[in-house]
């Protein structure tokens, strides 16, 4: 895809691109920082100062949505904005409703820091947001899918890449999730209740909660991963066909997981069961994922050596290849007997969120910066490598400190005496836990002091010397041309 500078910046809206890609790293120190806060506060719970809306209640949910939709929901922007005109060689459908997209959902981040601190919230899982909020993110999102689909409509290159088969189900599943789950009836501004009551309205939110982190978290992280892996590694996919397998299994078997979130329940038995299979089921098209993106790396290993930005790339790859298994295992009956209700769900969730979602951001970030600013590389390589061995250090002691917590917690919740009484109490649990938690402190810590680093390694690669190229520098390969070279796999 050899052309000028002059017509590549004619060619491509990076602006919007660059905007998400800034906020993607300020909306990740916030959501960061505020997990770190409730982390402190489940070891010293008067830092909250008594002040109704710094408690943990209160915070957590502001944490969740910082996390997944501010930092996560814009690096998805930035990235899909990016890929879609880079493999359909077309600039983005509509420019005013792409500049939309980006206020829009800067407003609805807002509107989530200001409402979910006072206690205004749905109680729903990852849906917190009342309906006026819920308005707004369906507008952004209809735009959103607007540009994106209109994009590859206008198309100049024929075949559909496969990153944006990724992105597309990924835009299209959220719509469907964040409308059918927040069928409510407002009863004031602020105040809504749900269409559901009962059991039925458990099965919708983890209906949509299980495929938020499926689809908004995993399918679309996915088509990230297809993009900027073959670039990076400057390789083609390892197999082209195995990747468009692995689009329509994973896509068709999340879909069922969502009741494995309520085994022990009132919900139905042949229902919990039909969650727990498809779980089992879930990890052979995210292994083959998995697989397929670190094979892309055959005969380009040696550059794990020296290049810091694949390490986060394929290490993100690990965690989640150890994730999705983890998940699967704890879908079991008998295992989810043990973990339901303990820190080990904890240590499970931010495996994915901090191993594999974030880690796959920073690599993608690191690549993005330098060519959205037209610069020949990062201001510091040696800063991207301390930041890539703080975030690893940092979610190893995170998910370790869970996991022993957790099955701690599992098996002293369940011990009997021989007159069926608990040998311990809830208290004991509890303390026992404590040690576990300032861990956990000290990797959220560790994660957050990467983040920093982060901040001030774009901050000095945008603010730096006159470009090497004032567009963008043309890349050296196309993951498009993995059609041809790996066709015969």
């Amino acid at each position: 895809m050899a052309s000028s500078p002059a017509a590549t910046a004619d060619t491509f809206n990076y602006t919007v691109v660059r905007q998400f890609a800034i906020m993607t790293v300020v909306w990740g120190i916030v959501g960061m920082l505020v997990g770190v806060v409730i982390a402190a506060q489940l070891l010293w719970p008067q830092l909250n100062l008594d002040i109704p809306w710094l408690t943990y209640g209160r915070l957590r949910p502001l944490h969740t949505n910082a996390v997944i939709f501010a930092f996560g929901g814009s690096a998805l922007f930035a990235a899909s904005y990016y890929v879609v005109q880079r493999t359909c060689q077309a600039r983005l459908f509509c420019g005013k409703l792409a500049a939309f997209t980006f206020w829009g959902w800067q407003l609805v981040i807002l509107s989530a820091a200001i409402t979910l601190p006072l206690g205004i919230t749905t109680s729903k899982e990852y849906a917190e947001l009342e309906w006026p909020i819920d308005i707004l993110i369906t507008l952004v999102w209809v735009a959103y899918a607007i540009v994106f689909f209109g994009t590859i409509v206008k198309r100049r290159s024929k075949h559909i890449y496969v990153a944006n088969w990724f992105f597309g189900s990924y835009i299209l599943t959220i719509a469907i999730l964040h409308i059918v789950n927040n069928i409510e009836m407002p009863v004031s501004m602020w105040k809504s209740y749900s269409a559901y009551a009962g059991v039925q309205d458990a099965m919708v939110q983890w209906w949509y909660g299980h495929n938020a982190v499926g689809f908004f978290l995993t399918t679309s992280f996915l088509g990230m991963m297809y993009y900027f892996i073959p670039k990076q590694a400057e390789r083609p996919i390892y197999s082209y066909r195995l990747s468009i397998v692995h689009f329509w299994a994973l896509a068709f078997t999340y879909m069922w997981a969502g009741p494995h979130h309520l085994l022990y329940t009132s919900l139905p038995d042949w229902t919990q069961s039909l969650g727990m299979v498809f779980s089992l089921i879930l990890l052979a098209p995210s292994w083959g994922g998995m697989i397929n993106g670190i094979m892309t790396l055959s005969g380009a290993w040696h550059k794990l050596r020296t290049d810091p930005i694949l390490k986060f790339m394929v290490v993100s790859l690990s965690f989640y290849g150890m994730s999705t298994f983890e998940g699967s295992m704890m879908s079991i009956r008998t295992v989810n007997a043990l973990s339901h209700y303990t820190d080990w769900t904890i240590g499970h969730v931010h495996s994915g969120a901090l191993g594999w979602v974030a880690m796959i951001t920073f690599g993608m970030l690191y690549y993005l910066i330098p060519r959205l600013w037209g610069r020949e590389k990062m201001y510091s390589t040696r800063l991207i490598e301390v930041h890539f061995w703080i975030a690893t250090i940092g979610v190893v002691l995170y998910i370790a400190s869970m996991w022993i917590a957790g099955v701690m917690q599992g098996l002293m919740w369940r011990a009997t005496e021989a007159d069926g009484s608990l040998t311990y109490s809830f208290v004991e649990s509890v303390k026992s836990t404590f040690p576990f938690y300032a861990i956990r402190l000290m990797g959220g810590a560790l994660y957050l002091c990467g983040m920093l680093l982060m901040a001030y390694n774009v901050f000095k690669t945008v603010m730096g010397q006159t470009p090497v190229n004032p567009a963008i520098p043309q890349d050296t390969i196309d993951p498009v041309r993995s059609i041809a070279a790996s066709a015969h796999a």
